[in-house]
């Protein structure tokens, strides 16, 4: 076999690798790690928010103890249960996150609610721009989790796809990616009691 000939058989050889999605893949799953990274930055600034709120609700309302410490632990929980890019594959790590940030949530709404029994609280100016400042990073995390599940679809139609599955089946291995779910508790439709 020539020179000429080795040499055409190799730009053939990656002519067909690039077309195969083997470069696209790879990329395609680095976006769905930064996706993941720019969920957890916002889940990471909620919890940095949380113990400022509590503290300014503990100064108006010493009685409701039990509320506030149900923030704290759930913020501990949810602060302590940590994904790496390998567990964005395994279901039942993703559940286990989201059931922590899901405690969290159900936490602060109970704290909320408390915070309606205090119009002086209401009307405190650091209360207000911290429950501002909450609002505003729940809207983030929501959208940061609409990102992810997009770049997951995508990641997860690619390595479907002809002739990119059979790049992925020979030569990366790379694995399904799991969506980020609904709490389970908000499916359940709430009760309305006038």
């Amino acid at each position: 076999m020539g020179r000429f000939s080795r040499l055409t058989i190799l730009l053939c050889t990656f002519l067909l690798l690039g077309g195969c999605g083997y470069n696209s893949l790879q990329v395609q799953e680095e976006a769905v790690f930064k996706a993941w990274a720019d969920v957890e930055s916002t889940i990471q600034r909620r919890g940095d928010l949380i113990p400022n709120l509590v503290e300014t609700v503990k100064g108006y309302a010493k009685h409701e103890a039990d509320t506030l410490e149900a923030v704290i632990n759930a913020r501990s929980k949810a602060t302590s249960v940590q994904l790496s890019p390998d567990d964005l594959s395994n279901p039942a790590a993703m559940a286990k996150f989201q059931e922590a940030q899901g405690g969290l949530t159900s936490a602060l709404s109970r704290m909320m609610l408390v915070v309606e029994r205090y119009p002086d609280l209401k009307a405190n100016q650091n209360f207000l721009d911290l429950q501002s400042q909450l609002e505003g990073t729940e809207n983030r995390i929501n959208v940061a989790r609409q990102r992810y599940n997009q770049a997951v679809e995508g990641f997860n139609s690619s390595i479907r796809k002809f002739p990119a599955s059979l790049t992925n089946s020979l030569l990366l291995h790379l694995e399904r990616k799991e969506y980020f779910k609904a709490d389970e508790a908000a499916k359940a439709v709430p009760k309305v009691k006038f």
